[in-house]
């Protein structure tokens, strides 16, 4: 049903309709209205057969999500940032032991320093731990990935996580074709577990594994993410079938057609950057889009194919790792690998920075004219990084990064209103 909705209070529609067994969370912002719907929602009767386990930390809400999927239980949870970090142990050991627990992150950065707005550090920062990872660019799409979410999980036997980005999607009203629960049952069967823990047949799960077979556990868990490269393509097409509308998949291209120049992003920010496109492409520009959906997997060969006309390529992403760059940038290095096409990596919208349409036309107007560096910072203040390097040298006892450029930024803004 088609209704203007907070992304939190879609969400929450979404998994409600899914029907899951066990919830398990903890809030912290963003993602605290998705929790706090659901928990509405059970409260109320109106999510039956759902236990909602108010915990302590996001540690006890990964721990107690482990513990019902091992038993057979269709489980969720959600959180973000420092949450995120706070259950990267158990959040391993859900891939680890292959239990299809699906999980909402809320994108937004991590401390220190504290920043609460959105970009992608935090999921970036388990890209490594064995999860699948899904991100939405709209309300909706957010809304049909969680839908699509449990059904390969469950599938393959392993965790997901549908990112969203916090704030700008999460807080955002927008008109949502909030998916019915009879639309979903029969998209998403009946959950069979392919591991259960039963008393009446005993096994043991998360046994010590030693060097003889510990390679062998983790090749099968790459496997498993090399067949959801083929099934998650197939989840796209039935939703679509089902649903009347085509959301997920592995790659979102847009207006590819005699592309020479191709921006790569994720998320969000793929609208504006959609916008920027249009207007290029008014002037006779020959640029395109590529959104990527799934991250992990990573689908080399779609990029691959989806690249493989073009000139060059520009990342826009919205975490770094730091002493390096680009995450994604390096991904679709890797996937073009020997096909002479040129590549850049933009870092923006940091710590909930706003990426506009005017820093982005004064970027790609630097990259046609060839002065575009490889790695560049969008809309980065080289006055108060300069000023903070200044610092640096000129005394050993400089001072708190985050609060010398807080002050040095505060103290301009008030020259320049005389105060």
């Amino acid at each position: 049903m088609r209704e203007q909705i907070e992304g939190s209070q879609a969400i929450a529609k979404a998994v409600a309709a899914c029907s899951p067994e066990v919830i398990a969370a903890y809030p912290i912002s963003p993602q605290t209205h998705i929790v706090e719907a659901l928990s509405a929602l059970v409260k109320k009767g109106n999510l039956t057969g759902c236990e909602y386990l108010n915990v302590e930390s996001e540690f006890g809400a990964m721990s107690a999500c482990i513990g019902a999927s091992a038993v057979g239980a269709r489980t969720y949870t959600a959180t973000a940032s420092q949450g995120l970090l706070f259950m990267v142990e158990a959040v391993y050991n859900a891939a680890g032991l292959g239990l299809p627990i699906v999980m909402t992150v809320a994108n937004r950065a991590i401390g220190a320093p504290i920043n609460i707005w959105n970009d992608h550090t935090d999921a970036m920062s388990q890209r490594d731990s064995g999860w699948l990872q899904l991100y939405a660019e709209t309300n909706q799409e957010a809304a049909d990935l969680h839908i699509q979410a449990f059904r390969i999980a469950e599938e393959l036997s392993i965790p997901v996580m549908v990112c969203m980005d916090g704030f700008i999607l999460t807080h955002a009203m927008e008109i949502v074709d909030v998916p019915e629960a009879e639309q979903v049952k029969r998209f998403l069967p009946d959950y069979e577990p392919r591991q259960v823990l039963d008393p009446a047949h005993p096994v043991s799960i998360g046994a010590m594994v030693g060097p003889e077979a510990y390679t062998e556990v983790r090749y099968l868990a790459h496997h498993r993410q090399m067949q959801a490269l083929e099934l998650i393509p197939q989840v796209q097409k039935e939703f679509a079938e089902i649903f009347g509308r085509d959301s997920g998949g592995l790659v979102r291209p847009y207006r590819l057609d005699e592309a020479e120049t191709i921006i790569v992003s994720m998320g969000s920010v793929l609208g504006t950057i959609k916008d920027v496109v249009d207007e290029r492409r008014e002037r006779g520009e020959k640029i395109g889009v590529l959104g990527i959906t799934s991250f992990r997997p990573f689908p080399i060969d779609a990029v691959r194919e989806a690249l493989k006309n073009a000139k060059r390529f520009v990342n826009i992403e919205k975490a770094f790792s730091v002493g390096i760059g680009g995450i994604v940038s390096s991904h679709c290095r890797s996937a073009v690998r020997g096909m002479g096409i040129d590549n850049y990596e933009v870092i923006a919208g940091l710590g909930g920075r706003p990426i506009t349409k005017a820093s982005l036309h004064s970027m790609l107007d630097e990259l046609e004219a060839g002065t575009l560096p490889a790695q560049t910072f969008l809309d980065l203040d080289h006055e108060l990084v300069d000023a903070e390097l200044a610092r640096e040298n000129a005394t050993r006892r400089s001072g708190p990064t985050a609060e010398n450029i807080m002050r040095d930024s505060k103290a301009r803004t008030d020259a320049a209103l005389g105060n």
